[in-house]
């Protein structure tokens, strides 16, 4: 299959490619190094001009509510009319574990209105929800910082490589059209301030990290339910502490 990767130089996009063309697939990478802006539409129709397959891993530059709500709203709908132009057969985006829950978070409410745009599109597609990525913990922490001291709610956490979400969206790309979101998270279900405390020890970072039950993660008020996922899902393979112990030093 032919298959066209939007963001596909990023942290995921470029796993995604590289495990699609392991597959076999033809797979090109897209994004606005390659002179593809998704939200102003420059380039996006020929960019899906015989594809079977669009993958959507795109991100807003700025997480600024308006600014991330505008980025998604533009760019999934000129993606989505460019595609039924092109009469492409399956659209995959990625979005987050937990969107729905999260109203009051800066960012994720952006990510239910992709979502919506895509299921009300018409278009066969499949929605491959992630937790939060290893990589990501260090600004995490950093988010959550007031001097010397980084205030972390004491919920369920469950994160994963992005290797691990990688490696699910493009199984999802694969396959058939599902014609729904599947969701994927970390193999161990974690509390959120201990892996921040964790996190920050193995650099030996000396901020204290407080169990703070009000804290907000961008935004939102936590739960142990908020940030998991609560019904079926796909394990990653990687476990956070063999995932440190394969970082360089």
């Amino acid at each position: 299959m032919k298959i066209v990767v939007f963001g596909g130089t990023g942290l995921i996009g470029s796993q995604v490619v590289k495990l699609l063309r392991e597959k076999g697939h033809e797979v090109v990478a897209q994004s606005p190094s390659t002179g593809v802006n998704t939200v102003t539409g420059d380039g996006v129709a020929d960019a899906v001009a015989g594809a079977d397959v669009v993958v959507d891993v795109t991100n807003s530059p700025s997480f600024a509510p308006d600014d991330v709500m505008a980025f998604f709203q533009k760019s999934t709908g000129n993606l989505l009319a460019a595609e039924k132009a092109a009469k492409v057969g399956h659209h995959v985006a990625l979005s987050v574990v937990g969107a729905e829950r999260s109203p009051e978070s800066s960012y994720l409410p952006a990510k239910v209105a992709q979502e919506k745009l895509i299921r009300e599109s018409g278009a066969p597609y499949t929605v491959v929800r992630a937790t939060q990525f290893f990589e990501f913990l260090g600004s995490i922490a950093d988010t959550a910082t007031d001097g010397d001291t980084v205030h972390i709610a004491p919920v369920a956490f469950q994160p994963m490589a992005s290797a691990d979400v990688a490696a699910a969206v493009a199984d999802a790309a694969a396959a058939a059209a599902v014609n729904a979101a599947i969701e994927t998270a970390g193999p161990e279900r974690l509390r959120f301030d201990e892996v921040i405390r964790d996190t920050l020890a193995a650099k030996d970072d000396p901020r204290r990290v407080v169990a703070d039950p009000a804290a907000r993660y961008f935004g939102q008020t936590m739960h142990d339910d908020t940030v998991v996922p609560v019904g079926d899902y796909r394990p990653g393979a990687i476990r956070l502490a063999d995932w440190r112990a394969a970082q360089p030093a």
